[in-house]
């Protein structure tokens, strides 16, 4: 027992941090200030594993990443005040990409009005879309906790949770007090009732049957909304003839799929554009087939059928109109709906004739597409650097991919294994998330080769975490595109005459500033310069390695496809 607010007991963030544990909290990421100390150590004592980070921007993108991978909620812990707003670029990827996650974060006592930690922490939460509860009372702890974890879990939301500095040093009440000083601490969280996924209508699927069975030429954009489904979507897809492709942050869910054209939008294949924009019908699954994923609508035929299926009615035509909404779960829909082709007999044949897939073999993939390489022996092209990158790892690994202009090259060139096998902390467009996404998926997949692709900019402004992935003895390849600019900017507003200067920055000996937090690493220049990272690649990997390209400047196509929208 420790003593509490003056009498003794079990604190209420004692109580907090066990129930956690209890509802399955086994992994937290953080940094531990005063006002998390407590309930961080309640956690690890419960059983979890805390991964401290150095920024809670990139604690909270690592809970992120593993919560994508893993499918159960990620948590993070963070001080009250500064802990939680350095935090909100990581909370605001979170909220807009709907990961389940849980924000422990410390908070200021209800009477202490002049602390300078002081903001209202709620609305923060609020104002980037996350869900703000709190832990109200010693009497409300276990409910409160339990709200918050089930909400992420069962809503897929991002939770801050706050936990006022006086409340958390209050004792629990007597009566609940046994329940949380040891191992049946389980037996007092309410067991949860099942959540069972949301069929469709029998109406709606009897729409969507109609639909595909008078389709030519139908094609299937999968999104997060479909991760997990891999398998009806085929079944499905072999039933109406149709072709599959996902948007960037399920890239890999069709992997091995000879119909799989790989991602839509501005990533997309010149085949892949091609075949989707020739389609007589798109059909999302659990996909926003916003501006992205549709290269601002181009890649819908002007005759093309649009059919979107989701589990939330909001998501129905919101970034486009739409023919036909479907609103239940992916996986659910396309097994209903594939039942009720079966029963009316027979395959189409639909976008599968002859040669479909060899094209798909021969031209469906970034790396068999031709280009002229752009290397000068100073600077090597980050598209040859990407293919020869690519042949020489593993086919095992997770990829954490940054922000900027150069994601085009990793996210299309590096080939993934499944749709784990990449992490995109994409939904808000920030630079600086990628070191720490690839982190948060080797946590989540120890047994897979991380790689962290990021630009100069986002590299030296996540640059701390170099510290956590050498700390935690990752064999990561932290491969830095560098341009020595912010390129998207160069590349946006270069062509109208503007000054550079303020995006443009001096040359940087990255691998030697990586060396100085205990990675290994070298400067490539041209592919003679690998032979460094084969090294590597060859030895124990008991260190990360720092790859500072330097890269031939350029805007990339897809940058190019996203300003054209503008």
């Amino acid at each position: 027992m420790i003593q509490a607010g003056g009498g003794s007991g079990v604190s209420v963030a004692e109580a907090a941090g066990r129930v956690l544990a209890a509802l399955g909290a086994d992994t937290v990421f953080g940094v531990v200030g005063s006002g998390n100390f407590h309930v961080t150590n309640a956690l690890v004592a419960a059983g979890a594993r805390f991964v401290a980070a150095r920024h809670e921007a990139g604690a909270t993108t690592m809970a992120d990443a593993w919560a994508r991978v893993t499918g159960r909620p990620g948590v993070v812990s963070v001080h009250q005040g500064p802990g939680l707003t350095n935090a909100m670029t990581g909370i605001a990827e979170a909220a807009k990409s709907r990961t389940p996650l849980v924000v422990l974060a410390g908070e200021t006592a209800g009477a202490a009005v002049l602390s300078n930690f002081r903001v209202d922490q709620a609305a923060l939460a609020t104002a980037v879309g996350a869900v703000p509860e709190r832990v109200h009372s010693p009497g409300s702890v276990l409910d409160d906790v339990v709200r918050a974890y089930r909400t992420a879990a069962e809503q897929r939301r991002t939770v801050v949770l706050g936990l006022p500095l006086d409340v958390q040093a209050m004792p629990v009440p007597d009566e609940l007090a046994h329940a949380f000083s040891g191992s049946e601490v389980g037996s007092v969280v309410p067991a949860g009732p099942p959540v069972m996924p949301a069929g469709p209508s029998a109406e709606g699927v009897v729409a969507l049957a109609e639909v595909l069975a008078a389709a030519r030429r139908p094609v299937f954009v999968a999104g997060r909304g479909g991760r997990g489904a891999r398998e009806p979507l085929r079944a499905l897809g072999r039933r109406a003839g149709a072709l599959l492709a996902t948007s960037a942050v399920a890239r890999g869910l069709f992997r091995g799929d000879p119909y799989d054209l790989d991602v839509s939008g501005g990533f997309a294949t010149p085949l892949a554009a091609e075949l989707i924009r020739e389609a007589d019908l798109i059909v999302g699954w659990g996909c926003a087939l916003n501006m992205w994923t549709m290269r601002h609508g181009a890649l819908i035929g002007p005759d093309a059928t649009v059919v979107q299926v989701d589990v939330e009615s909001a998501a129905l035509g919101a970034h486009r109109p739409i023919d036909l909404g479907i609103l239940g779960d992916t996986a659910a829909t396309a097994t209903a709906v594939e039942a009720e082709l079966a029963r009316r007999g027979g395959d189409a044949v639909g976008y599968r004739g002859p040669g479909t897939a060899e094209r798909i073999a021969a031209e469906g993939r970034w790396g068999l597409v031709p280009y002229e390489d752009t290397g000068d022996g100073t600077r090597i092209d980050p598209r040859t650097l990407s293919r020869a990158i690519d042949e020489m790892l593993p086919p095992e690994r997770v990829i954490g991919i940054d922000s900027g202009n150069f994601m085009g090259h990793p996210a299309m060139y590096l080939e993934v294994p499944d749709a784990d096998g990449l992490i995109f902390t994409q939904a808000y467009q920030s630079i600086g998330l990628g070191l720490a996404t690839a982190i948060g998926g080797a946590v989540a997949l120890p047994d897979r080769m991380p790689i962290a692709a990021l630009g100069d900019g986002g590299a030296l402004m996540s640059i701390a975490d170099l510290e956590t992935a050498v700390r935690l003895g990752l064999g990561m390849l932290v491969v830095i595109y560098d341009d020595e600019a912010y390129g998207a900017e160069v590349h946006h507003f270069g062509p109208g005459g503007h000054p550079l200067d303020t995006v443009t920055f001096p040359a940087a000996d990255i691998a030697e500033i990586g060396r100085g937090f205990g990675c290994d690493g070298a400067v490539v220049r041209r592919v003679d310069d690998l032979a460094a990272l084969r090294k590597w690649l060859d030895g124990p990997r008991d260190r990360p390695f720092v790859l500072d390209a330097k890269v031939t400047p350029g805007p990339s196509w897809w940058l190019e496809e996203a300003f054209r929208g503008h």
